[in-house]
């Protein structure tokens, strides 16, 4: 006789291995990018991972920095969304569990592969109840080898000789050290985050700190409360020797928002005075996509021995107080600001407000968020000095993969998600030539999607919308294909009048694109398709034809 549960684990091993299989048949990727099987079963959202939605983690660790140890429990908090005997969690395989109970404190069995935990219910939950387990944990977790772009724990030391510790694992999940459903698609409404850490030491985690209880052995807890959804990845802590100090921002509505900064003793002075950008900042982007995104968790900037991560409201800073990208920029503009402070900010709206379902759109952080520089830089400085600064952008860009990801194996696309996603949405701006129409998009499509999961679709969707035109060929263009659109030109004739012919190369031949040449002294609007089209100039010399530097398109003569 088969029973339930035994028939969903034989469905969902098989539906698991056949997609796998399926999905190293149908993504015939270079060899560094070939999804492993860790990578679906982190990347995929089966049976066992759709029929529940957290509704809360509860995380309580002591963290041992002489062992590089961690320690502790995972409460999660849960609502059934279909009948299901077994639910699958993440936990990196090499940080051991000793016990799983469920709410009324009756152990659970569980199984695990790779870094996976199927865990069984005592008997079949219904769709519409709540339920909670508690997952009981040890280990040495992964350590960052380059944070944090490689991710994981940091145990390092400050200048004095005190133990300094962080995590990064943007990419590599959370799972790498603490259990948790660790997929984008589902964020926690809210979360309680206890740290116990060493005599003399202190933990900086995301929200705000509710309790600091003294712990008979010396050690201290602090508990933080996140009263928001949070990303899994966003989840942190930081454990020094700091030093706090709190200033307020008072937005256009009169709203106050507490700002507070945890730094090293010995950096102190020089964080006060580079921490005052944070004021300009959080005037730029509420004017332009709305209020602060987590007034009930406050903003915070934590210093971290690596260079920064958007850590939600506990903004990891590590950009040694100096303007551009610790003193460096491939633009003069780019270093009037400090890269780390502006940019990792706007992930606030743009990531951690805003946060896409699978990593394969992580462009909807990165070139939302890279392209708020620039926003940054226009408020600041002026339009001028944006575009100039877009310009610099346009050197990082690589052209070796399409933005967009692979979907359903944790997989993301290339970093040129940043630079030439920026680009994109820069090019768009003066593609739809009416600015009110542009940041009244950008502001609403903020407002809407606030505290949300979204997708590709939702995002082109909305800009649509409300930019009144399709642009589903534009963005197809820019993120989903390699190449940029290729506007090919010659010129035909001498003398004073002369005809410049001009076509669109793209991989979609309905993109038509409103481009703007210089044309000798002037300036010069067309619309450019697929077809042969001409403008006849009166030059009266030499014609020389350029690219306007706010559109990101590659300028051709053809040569047939």
């Amino acid at each position: 006789m088969v029973h339930v549960f035994d028939r969903q684990k034989v469905s969902f091993f098989r539906f698991f291995t056949l997609s796998w299989v399926a999905l190293l048949i149908v993504h015939a990727l270079p060899a560094q990018v070939l999804p492993t099987k860790a990578d679906s079963l982190r990347g995929m959202l089966t049976p066992l991972r759709t029929c529940y939605d957290v509704t809360e983690y509860r995380l309580d660790l002591r963290v041992d920095p002489a062992e590089k140890w961690i320690s502790g429990t995972c409460t999660i908090h849960m609502r059934i969304l279909d009948d299901s005997r077994e639910i699958q969690l993440d936990l990196a395989e090499n940080m051991a569990i000793s016990d799983i109970r469920d709410g009324q404190g009756k152990k659970l069995k569980f199984t695990r592969e790779i870094n996976t935990v199927i865990v069984e219910w005592r008997k079949v939950r219904q769709k519409g109840e709540y339920a909670s387990m508690e997952i009981t944990y040890a280990g040495r977790p992964k350590e960052a080898r380059n944070p944090p772009w490689d991710g994981g724990f940091t145990w390092t030391t400050d200048t004095e000789g005190n133990p300094w510790v962080v995590v990064t694992c943007q990419g590599l999940g959370a799972s790498t050290w603490w259990p948790t459903k660790d997929h984008q698609s589902d964020e926690p409404d809210s979360m309680q985050i206890a740290i116990t850490v060493p005599p003399g030491l202190m933990d900086v985690s995301n929200g705000r700190l509710i309790d600091q209880v003294p712990q008979p052995d010396g050690w201290t807890r602090y508990v933080w409360k996140v009263h928001s959804p949070i990303n899994n990845y966003n989840v942190t802590l930081n454990i020094g020797q700091y030093r706090h100090f709190r200033d307020w921002h008072v937005n256009a509505e009169g709203d106050s928002l507490s700002l507070d900064y945890y730094v090293l003793p010995n950096d102190l002075a020089k964080a006060k005075v580079q921490f005052k950008q944070v004021g300009p900042m959080l005037d730029c982007y509420e004017a332009h996509l709305g209020p602060y995104p987590f007034p009930e968790d406050g903003f915070k900037l934590v210093q971290s021995p690596h260079p920064g991560m958007e850590h939600q409201s506990a903004i990891a800073y590590g950009n040694h107080f100096e303007n551009g990208y610790r003193g460096r920029s491939q633009s003069a503009e780019g270093k009037w600001f400090d890269y780390i402070i502006i940019h990792e900010s706007a992930h606030e709206w743009f990531g951690n407000s805003i946060s896409a379902a699978d990593i394969a759109d992580m462009w909807i952080h990165e070139s939302f968020g890279t392209y708020m520089e620039a926003v940054y830089v226009e408020c600041l400085y002026g339009t001028e000095a944006a575009t100039r600064y877009m310009e610099g952008l346009k050197k990082e860009v690589l052209l070796d993969r399409p933005i967009v990801g692979t979907y359903g194996v944790n997989q993301p696309g290339s970093r040129d998600m940043y630079p030439k996603g920026a680009l994109m949405l820069h090019t768009l701006r003066y593609v739809v030539a009416n600015d009110a129409l542009w940041w009244t998009a950008l502001k609403s499509l903020s407002l809407r999607f606030r505290h949300s999961i979204v997708s590709y679709q939702d995002i082109i969707g909305h800009l649509n919308q409300s930019l009144g035109e399709d642009y589903a060929a534009f963005f197809y263009q820019y993120l989903n294909k390699v190449e940029l659109p290729v506007l090919e030109y010659d010129v035909v004739g001498k003398g004073r009048q002369q005809t410049v012919r001009y076509r669109l190369i793209s991989a979609r031949e309905d993109l038509q694109m409103p481009i703007q040449l210089l044309i000798n002294d002037s300036r010069h609007r067309i619309n450019a398709s697929a077809e042969w089209k001409s403008l006849v100039i009166d030059a009266g010399r030499k014609m020389t034809v350029r690219m306007d530097p706010n559109w990101f398109v590659r300028l051709q003569e053809f040569k047939g």
